[in-house]
This record gives structure tokens, C-alpha cells and sequence, in this order.
């Protein structure tokens, strides 16, 4: 159920880290103007296909029930019972306008507590994935969950957890916890080939093949498999084939292909002949133009000798298909003549011919970069897929990430550069490797100096990739980079929408920014991000963010450091705009912006007269250009110059008659 996700990159710019400091702009590959959607879209198409493939399991309206009443419902079931789809459905099924789905992962870094607070933001729908967690992991889990489902609860969220099968669960949990049960498995079968567009009458028909399927207990993940090869057998089958020979195909291709493959590579001996084996089993499906090349290639790159026989002494490229067991189709694309045959023969010479693996990654750059009609984004992403399927395959995970980098320091073209965001995709939604690259990336981010153009892919993967399941981790992410980058600055602006669309994102990053001593590239990210109509923006909630404790601290921490740190000419026209908007009609909110200011500047020390001076002179500047009309602009002036003289002992508390006109 879980498809793999292509990613385009948008809107980038490219690079070079020269050192421990800035990065400075360099003219090298781009990422723009992609054809592919953002990922975060990819995957709400992936959650919205789950809904429709599932196959509700028993107890599912329970769990709907629980998670509708009390906000949090804990799933206990069979491993390869579908759970974890079972929790993400529920949780898009109680999605509401406002609040993020993201999933829980207590111990990473850039995650927070499972007790903190900060955690939950208004409407958010968090998944807590424990099914595979030890006794150690479980029990520090259970120890928060309570202050969790207080935090959920008082911010209208959802908290879905899928707790270790039979593990121990405190009773004052057990009313939360319900249990599925594993659906049948025929019915999953249908529902799956149904989605694949399979015709009715076909797959509704009694079927042998299928019954000796579904009659032995097999996780979801495993029918679901099964039903996408009776589709891909559909596609490849003669006209006159219906769907029994379309099942007994799929049956064929679950087989253990090691030794039929073994024995085939021992008959080719001939380097073209295994180039080309191994070109169709990594582009399979591709047209026999972009075959043909990309076999010449890989012997390029393998410095293989060429036989010196003139062009017209060749064998022609069906013969030399057909001695692999491959074809051409009407259409022109090749594809091996068994089901599945190409995966047991990229895993025979992965496993077999180990000096083969590097060569294979710097082929796979030469075929991304060709600037050829039928070598398509489709046609990259499968190769780019393919190989990193045999890397995590066999746990080299850090293998597929040392292929990604050296492809973006070396890239010549933005398709290498996307081939370097699809190859650390693959590794991010792989289960196993998942958690190890999202640590890689962090330090990249974090420590690494980053080379080429290695820098936008990493901006790209965590605001298109990271962000769609795990929004604070991206944000850390993306605040070390932007805390080391110069104009144009692309994980600034990330940074930026992220927090844009989450009151609880840019809660987070504030306190981040005011948590140490902030250095001027925090200033800088602070000035961007302190858009003052989000901070007193109430439409969804009881109060706004500039009326929270914690949020004025660090606001007013933040302004301390750059009232004190940065030229007027850099700070005047982000002040300007707390100025209009305090001018702007929102009342107690808008005078909570001046006393921030005000704070601020008292903060500093013996320069605080000449902070002062600068912020009137900002607001007599903002004057000119204040929404509200100049009335009420002159008179939030007054009010300003009113708080000042407060704060200097000069003046009495009570506001002037014509400043109180700032008030609704």
C-alpha cells in the first residue's frame, strides 16, 4: 500500500559551501521549473488511494468511534494485519482545516517529548507508530502518554498509537485501546485489483491460483504485492489471456529466480551480452533506443574492449534480446518475456559481481543526463529507484547517500540533482532505512560542508520530502541550513512557508532562534519570519500567538539582539511593519507589538536612548504608509512615544486621550 512517491524540485537555486561560513552563489546545474509535483501533494494522493483501497478491518468502527470521542485511540493487532494503514486513514478521515498529519518520533533529533507541549499543534493529527518498539522504548511511551492525550485533547487533535502486539498497557489506557483484526484476504485482494482496473467479471470469477493464495495467513503488505503483479501480468499478456493465466503468470514471478538467473548469466558470457542483461533489468520497460544506448554505455563505463567488427556485422538489437529472453513490444519498449525476471537479475549481479556496484552508480549519472526524447522523468525515477532498491536491499544505506551526494557535487544538469532528491526519497520512505537517513541528513545539515550543489537537494528533501511526515524535523533542518546561506536564500524561504502554514511550526522556530544567544544569521531568519499579521492573527483559535507568555519572550528576546546588533537600514522596514499593523485596527494586539518593541529596546542597556530614538523615527516613517489612515496611525505614534517615556520613568502610566484612539 505504500507507493513509492516521485519528487520534483522547484524553485531552487544552486550553491557552493566554501568553508565554515557562508554559502556563496555558484553557477552551476539548477533545479527549476520541474514538471513533477511537490511531494507533500504526492503523498495526500497516496494517503487519499489508501482510503480507497483499504478493506476495513474488524474493529474499525470501534476505533472510529474512540478516536471521534476522546481525540486518541491506541490499535493493538496482528503484525501484517494492516494496522499502521488502518491508523493513517483514521487519521485522515478526522482531518480538519486547520492542523497538520505527522507522525510521533520520540528519541530523533529535532523531535520534542512526547509530554512537551509544543508537540501538538490546533487540529493536528499525529500518528505514534510503536508496533516495532522494545520494552525499554514501550514503557518510556506509556510513561507520556498521558500528558500526550492532554495536550491532544486541549488543542482539538487527534492521537492515533499502534502499541507493541499483546505489550502491557497501564489501566488507565486500556478504555483507549482497541483491536483489529486481520481482514480477508480475498476481499483485500479484490479491493486492490479493483483499483488497478481490473475488469469485474474478471477477478470476481473463482480462481484457483487465488484461492490457494488467500487460503494461507499473509500480511497486507503481501496482497497487495500479489495484486500488482496479476496487473502487471495483465499488461504483458497476450490478447487471448483472461485473468487465470494473468494469476498463474503472478504465481510464476513469486518464485525464487536465483538459480534460473544464475544459470542464464553463465551461458552469456560475452560482456555486450550481460551489459545488455543488466541495462534491461535496470531501465525495464524503457524504449529500445534508450536501451541500446545505455547498454553502449555501461560498456564505456566498464572500459570493456569493443569487438572491431564492422557496424553491419553486429547482431541486431532483437537478436541480442532474445538471447537474453527479452522483447520488444508494439510501442518499442523492451521488457523481459517472464514477469519479474528483471528484479532476480539485478539482485543476481548486485550480490554476485560486487566491483560491479560503483561502476553501476556513475552509469546511472551518464543515462540521467541524456538528453534524449524517450528518457523520460518516468524513465529516470524507475533507474533511480531501481538501483537504490538494491542498495537498501542489502543495508547500504550509507551507500545510496554517498551516491546521492557525489551526484549533486558532481552534477552537470538538474536532472542528476533530481536523481539525487529521488535517490534520498528512496532511502527516507524505506521502513528499515527510514530513521537512519533522516539522522544523515541532520548532519549534513547540521555539521557537514557541503559541497557542489548538495546544499538545494538538501533544502528540497526536507521542505518537499521531510516535511510531509515529519514537520519538525524538517524545520530543524532547514534552520541550519538557512543559518548558513546568503542571497538567494531558498532554505530561508522554505523556512518561511513552512511556518506560514502552522501556528505551532512558528512557535517553535521563535523559541529556537531566542533559546541561545542569537548570532546574526539567526537575526536574519527572525527578521523573516516575524511577519506580526500571523502573530495576531486569533481567526482559529481563542488567542493569538502574541498573546501567549512564552511566544513574547522570545520575540522580545529576539528584537533585543537585533535592535542591538543590526543597523537601522536593516531592521527599519521589518519594524515598519509591526508599526502598520499595531495601527491596523486589532486592538489589544496591536498595542502588545509596541509594548514588544518597547521591551526590547529597554533591554538595551546604554544604547536603550539611542533604540528608543529609532524606533520613533520608524514609526514616524511608517506613518506615511499605514493602512489604517494617517489618524490612526499618528495616534499609535503617540501611544509608542507614551510607552517610551513609561519605560524611561518620564511619563505617568495612564496613555494619553489621543493614543487611547488606537484602541476598538
Amino acid at each position: 500500500m505504500n507507493q513509492q512517491g516521485s519528487t520534483r524540485v522547484e524553485n531552487p537555486q544552486g550553491f557552493v559551501h566554501t568553508g565554515a561560513g557562508n554559502i556563496y552563489v555558484n553557477g552551476g546545474a539548477h533545479l527549476q521549473d520541474s514538471d513533477k509535483p511537490a511531494f507533500r501533494r504526492v503523498a495526500e494522493d497516496q494517503l487519499r488511494r489508501l482510503r480507497l483501497v483499504l478493506v476495513d478491518p474488524p474493529g474499525m468502527g470501534k476505533a472510529r468511534a474512540m478516536l471521534a470521542d476522546t481525540g486518541t485511540v491506541i490499535l493493538d493487532g496482528d503484525p501484517g494485519s494492516g494496522r499502521t494503514s488502518a491508523a493513517r486513514v483514521l487519521l485522515r478521515e478526522c482531518r480538519q482545516d486547520s492542523g497538520v498529519l505527522h507522525e510521533l518520533l520520540p528519541g530523533e533529533e529535532g523531535e520534542l517529548a512526547l509530554h512537551d507541549p509544543a508537540l501538538v499543534g490546533n487540529g493536528d493529527q499525529l500518528l505514534l507508530d510503536l508496533s516495532g518498539a522494545d520494552d525499554h522504548q514501550w514503557s518510556a511511551a506509556r510513561a507520556d502518554l498521558p500528558a500526550l492525550r492532554k495536550s491532544v485533547h486541549e488543542q482539538h487533535a487527534h492521537l492515533v498509537v499502534i502499541m507493541p502486539h499483546d505489550g502491557i498497557l497501564d489501566p488507565d489506557l486500556q478504555y483507549y485501546r482497541v483491536g483489529i483484526g486481520r481482514p480477508p484476504g480475498l476481499q483485500v485482494l479484490r479491493r486492490h485489483l479493483r483499483m488497478h482496473g481490473m475488469p469485474y467479471e474478471q477477478y470476481m470469477r473463482s480462481d484457483a491460483t487465488v484461492d490457494e493464495f488467500v487460503g494461507v495467513k499473509r500480511p497486507m503488505r503481501e496482497i497487495a504485492d500479489f495484486a500488482d503483479l496479476v496487473r502487471r501480468a495483465r499488461e504483458t499478456a497476450r490478447p487471448d489471456e483472461e485473468f487465470a493465466q494473468w494469476c498463474a503468470t503472478a504465481k510464476r514471478a513469486r518464485n525464487d529466480r536465483r538459480k534460473e538467473v544464475a544459470a542464464r548469466v553463465a551461458e552469456l558470457r560475452e560482456a555486450p551480452q550481460r551489459a545488455l542483461l543488466i541495462t534491461v533489468s535496470m531501465l525495464h520497460g524503457a524504449h529500445a533506443d534508450v536501451i541500446h544506448r545505455a547498454a553502449q554505455l555501461l560498456l564505456r563505463t566498464l572500459a570493456s574492449p569493443s569487438d572491431g567488427l564492422p557496424l553491419l556485422q553486429h547482431k541486431d538489437l532483437a537478436e541480442r534480446l532474445t538471447e537474453i529472453s527479452a522483447a520488444t513490444g508494439l510501442r518499442g519498449h523492451v521488457h523481459f518475456t517472464d514477469l519479474d525476471y528483471d528484479s532476480a537479475v539485478r539482485a543476481h549481479f548486485w550480490d554476485h559481481m560486487p566491483d560491479l556496484r560503483p561502476h553501476l552508480g556513475t552509469w546511472a549519472a551518464s543515462i540521467v543526463d541524456l538528453n534524449h526524447l524517450h528518457v523520460t522523468p518516468a524513465v529516470r525515477d524507475g533507474l533511480v529507484t531501481r538501483l537504490a532498491d538494491q542498495y537498501l536491499r542489502t543495508g547500504r544505506g550509507d551507500g545510496l547517500a554517498s551516491l546521492a551526494e557525489r551526484w549533486s557535487i558532481e552534477a552537470t544538469s538538474r536532472a542528476r540533482l533530481e536523481a539525487a532528491v529521488h535517490a534520498l526519497t528512496c532511502g527516507l520512505e524505506d521502513p528499515a532505512h527510514g530513521r537512519e537517513f533522516r539522522e544523515r541528513i541532520y548532519q549534513w545539515c547540521a555539521y557537514r560542508r557541503l559541497k557542489g550543489e548538495f546544499a538545494q537537494v538538501l533544502v528540497r528533501i526536507c521542505a518537499d520530502v521531510l516535511a510531509a511526515s515529519h514537520p519538525d524535523q524538517a524545520l530543524l533542518r532547514l534552520y541550519y541550513l538557512a543559518r548558513r546561506e546568503r542571497d538567494p536564500a531558498p532554505a530561508l524561504q522554505s523556512l518561511d512557508d513552512m511556518v506560514a502554514g502552522s501556528r505551532r511550526l512558528r512557535r517553535r522556530l521563535l523559541d529556537r532562534l531566542a533559546r541561545y544567544s542569537p548570532s546574526p544569521p539567526d537575526l536574519g531568519i527572525f527578521l523573516r519570519v516575524c511577519d506580526p499579521v500571523p502573530l495576531t492573527d486569533s481567526s482559529e483559535t481563542s488567542r493569538a500567538l502574541v498573546e501567549e507568555r512564552e511566544v513574547q519572550h522570545s520575540l522580545t528576546t529576539c528584537w533585543h539582539a537585533v535592535l542591538a546588533g543590526l543597523p537601522r537600514a536593516t531592521w527599519q522596514p521589518h519594524a515598519a511593519r509591526w508599526l502598520r499593523r499595531a495601527a491596523d485596527g486589532i486592538g489589544r494586539r496591536g498595542e502588545l507589538l509596541l509594548d514588544l518593541l518597547v521591551s526590547a529596546a529597554e533591554r538595551c542597556g546604554e544604547r536603550r536612548g539611542e533604540a528608543f530614538a529609532a524606533l520613533y523615527a520608524s514609526a514616524r516613517e511608517a506613518e506615511r504608509t499605514a493602512p489604517g489612515g494617517l489618524k490612526r496611525s499618528v495616534e499609535t505614534t503617540e501611544l509608542l512615544i507614551h510607552k517610551i517615556s513609561v519605560a524611561q520613568g518620564l511619563g505617568p502610566a495612564t496613555p494619553p486621550p489621543s493614543a487611547r484612539g488606537t484602541q476598538p
